[in-house]
């Protein structure tokens, strides 16, 4: 493993979709599909950049779905919370059967799958080369595992973002629907907001803004994305900042 003091990012924090376990199917968890998701980040991880990741749950339950019916939703937000912790859990399995060394941290107390979230024990981890993967979003009803992923990337101290997509950037509408969609190659916090852009929620954005972590936005499907990102290399995805440079 390089511990390359010369990449861009010395320690980041990957947000993943809970839909990014798909893979084709419609529901659940495609096992090849998280063993291809943890070899990608095998190969960022082996640069020497420190790697956190959050993901959701939308694949098994999300609380503003249409699937919690009428169901209180703060019963429905916890439900999603361990769907988040059982696609931690095939992820971790994952990235250990290619030899690399994680730990789950959950923000619910679950010890027979994960540790507790503890800042300081998640930077140890981090330290030790460790990819840390940071389970049922900040514990609380309410809040996105979007919201989540700025939280945390803000308590460890990441230097950036990274949010894997579907499309290769942030456009100016969703160019699955709209062909004359653009792509932004920068754009600011406040942009987003003005514009509501769905790169991440509200509030994530202005955790974000507020505390000046960028966010790259890239497309997940793409292999090598990750590392490409990491390296920084030019015309990867859409950087969203304070300022453009």
């Amino acid at each position: 493993m390089s511990d390359d003091n010369s990449l861009p990012f010395r320690r980041v924090l990957l947000k993943l979709s809970g839909e990014a376990l798909l893979g084709d199917q419609s529901f659940g968890i495609d096992v090849k599909v998280a063993r291809s998701v943890a070899d990608e980040i095998k190969q960022a991880h082996e640069l020497g950049t420190q790697i956190a990741v959050v993901v959701g749950g939308g694949n098994i339950f999300r609380g503003v779905s249409v699937s919690a019916g009428n169901m209180d939703r703060a019963s429905a937000d916890y439900i999603g919370m361990l769907a988040t912790v059982m696609n931690a859990v095939v992820l971790q399995d994952a990235l250990e059967k290619i030899g690399i060394h994680t730990r789950v941290l959950s923000a619910i107390n679950i010890p027979q799958l994960a540790e507790p979230f503890i800042r300081r024990r998640a930077i140890r981890h981090l330290e030790k080369r460790r990819v840390v993967i940071l389970a049922a979003g900040t514990g609380n009803p309410f809040f996105s595992t979007d919201t989540a992923a700025a939280l945390r990337a803000l308590e460890i101290k990441a230097d950036a973002i990274l949010k894997g997509t579907k499309v290769d950037g942030v456009y100016s509408a969703d160019p699955m629907k709209d062909s004359t969609a653009t792509r932004f190659d920068c754009i600011t916090f406040q942009e987003v907001l003005e514009k509501r852009l769905r790169v991440m929620d509200a509030s994530a954005i202005s955790l974000c803004r507020d505390n000046n972590v960028p966010i790259i936005v890239f497309n997940m499907r793409t292999p090598g994305n990750i590392a490409r990102v990491v390296r920084n290399e030019p015309g990867m995805g859409t950087l969203v900042c304070l300022e453009k440079p």
